[in-house]
């Protein structure tokens, strides 16, 4: 008999860090945790407040759902909560972590062997001119040669004029620039803001536009000089038939994938398999989960054996992160075998 119950847990960034959003200085999470024949499991329902598709306000009333009907099953469950996107992968992660020989080896692999990395970008939060300067410095001595700054905070002749500086030291065969503009432009300047952007030689833009705006979207797709990335425009998108539509008449470049945001491994997979069937490019990002959810996503990431550099760095970013081997290390996510979890909610 499984006994499932969950616990609510407060992330405090080290630094409040700056989105399109607002600023952040505290991100909270949710933990399911089974136990069977003495044995347990643990997953994270990384409810993103503001972003998240299921940020209601009975959103624990379900979680408290899930775990008194526990037995019903994982399968059960996930059709249950369709739209509760979060609570499908932490229920995914606690099942699979029950099931593993240990509780935080889910994908067993050369990377959780400590063999094997996974390259990721490094992250560079809005904020001032002084303040974004410094972090893409200290990105760059860290070895990254990936960076994704998000933009959409300052002015846009300010942004430009910081990319256009690292542009200045370093060829797009030495780093790698993306941008996220968290839909900062309107569907009426974007084509243009897109054209002088695609002067600097970036890979791509991530959500230009809102999410919802189809048409505009579909529009700038097509018209577009620098490679388009969707984000948070496959929030809520359910159906494998609303799935398809998206891929196929918005024709997006890329699509970035945030498992806790769009129904986990399961919901991962299937809008993995469309791109693929539509020539579209992917990756995977975590979405400021814990290093519990963290540890599921890459774990997973490396088994899809995806060569571009994924969006894992978050794990640094809070002062009461949960203990775990997963570091990051000249712009690689790596698991190092030589230290131990600490899971002590």
């Amino acid at each position: 008999m499984i006994k499932a119950t969950y616990t609510k847990y407060l992330l405090h960034f080290k630094i409040p860090s700056g989105t399109s959003r607002g600023i952040l200085k505290t991100k909270e999470t949710y933990f399911i945790i089974l136990e069977e024949n003495g044995k347990k499991g643990i997953g994270e329902t990384g409810l993103f407040r503001g972003l998240s598709i299921d940020d209601v306000p009975h959103y624990e009333e379900q979680l408290a759902w899930a775990c008194a009907h526990i037995d019903k099953g994982l399968a059960f469950l996930s059709a249950k909560f369709f739209n509760f996107p979060s609570i499908q992968f932490g229920l995914e992660q606690a099942f699979l972590s029950l099931q593993s020989a240990t509780t935080y080896d889910l994908f067993s692999s050369k990377f959780t062997n400590g063999k094997a990395t996974i390259p990721i970008n490094g992250l560079v939060w809005m904020g001032d001119q002084s303040f974004m300067k410094n972090q893409i410095k200290e990105k760059l001595d860290a070895g990254f040669s990936c960076i994704k700054m998000k933009i959409g905070a300052i002015d846009f002749k300010t942004e430009i004029a910081l990319l256009k500086s690292i542009r200045k030291e370093f060829s797009a065969n030495e780093i790698e620039l993306r941008i996220d503009a968290n839909g900062a432009f309107s569907p009426n300047d974007a084509l243009e803001k897109l054209k002088i952007l695609s002067d600097l030689e970036l890979h791509s833009i991530e959500q230009p536009i809102q999410q919802g705006q189809y048409e505009a979207m579909k529009t700038l797709c097509e018209s577009t000089p620098l490679p388009i990335a969707l984000d948070e425009e496959l929030i809520g998108v359910f159906s494998l038939e609303e799935k398809r539509k998206l891929i196929t008449e918005i024709k997006p470049q890329y699509i970035i994938l945030k498992p806790s945001l769009i129904g986990g491994f399961e919901g991962s997979n299937t809008w993995i398999k469309l791109a693929t069937e539509n020539n579209c490019g992917w990756w995977i990002t975590s979405a400021l989960e814990s290093n519990i959810g963290l540890n599921a996503i890459a774990q997973f990431t490396y088994t899809l054996k995806n060569k571009l550099p994924q969006g894992l760095g978050t794990g640094g970013l809070f002062t009461n992160n949960i203990q775990s081997p997963l570091e990051v290390n000249k712009g690689t996510l790596q698991y190092n075998t030589q230290k131990d979890w600490n899971f002590t909610i």
